[in-house]
């Protein structure tokens, strides 16, 4: 097996929200640690993949909102400083694939399923191999504890119930 780096100054762990029924908001979780193992990663159904985010480097480019996100109204980063992602089962779908696992959120943990397209593979100008895959998958919050919410006058509420995930990773083959 081998053990694959993500290179962070290509790759983002971001989200998105509808925000007052109308618009988005998005950000991304700036700290974070990898463990990808595999024989091949042209073959992702070989692998081994958990990550671990770092609940206190949520970005949404306003220090604010990242505030509340942080706080006990959303995540409680004081208490539950990570959000976690395990890998149980790879499968092939076409030429794409399936990723299902244990996400744990505050200490709620449920199965999700990512779709993942896998990228392809090259050699960067310094001779080391890349690998490239964009990962998506949809959540509700509130599965995970994450209820707080304000109604608006004009009716509807101020944030979504859905959270699209989205990954986009490089890898390459530790040194």
């Amino acid at each position: 097996m081998t053990t694959f780096t993500v290179d962070q100054t290509h790759s983002t762990i971001g989200f998105e929200v509808k925000h007052m029924m109308v618009s988005k908001v998005k950000g991304q979780f700036n700290d974070y640690t990898a463990d990808v193992k595999a024989e091949d990663l042209t073959d992702l159904t070989t692998a081994t993949i958990n990550f671990e985010l770092d609940v206190a480097s949520i970005n949404t480019s306003n220090e604010d909102r990242d505030n509340h996100l942080k706080s006990a109204d959303f995540f409680g980063a004081e208490e539950f400083t990570k959000i976690k992602f395990a890998a149980t089962n790879i499968a092939k779908d076409g030429d794409d694939y399936k990723v299902t696992g244990d996400l744990t959120i505050k200490d709620v943990t449920k199965p999700v399923t990512f779709d993942v397209e896998y990228g392809g593979k090259g050699t960067n100008p310094w001779g080391v191999e890349v690998y490239g895959f964009e990962a998506e998958t949809k959540i509700n919050r509130e599965d995970f504890g994450l209820t707080w919410n304000a109604a608006l006058e004009t009716g509807g509420v101020l944030v979504g119930k859905d959270i699209k995930i989205k990954v986009e990773l490089e890898l390459n083959p530790a040194a």
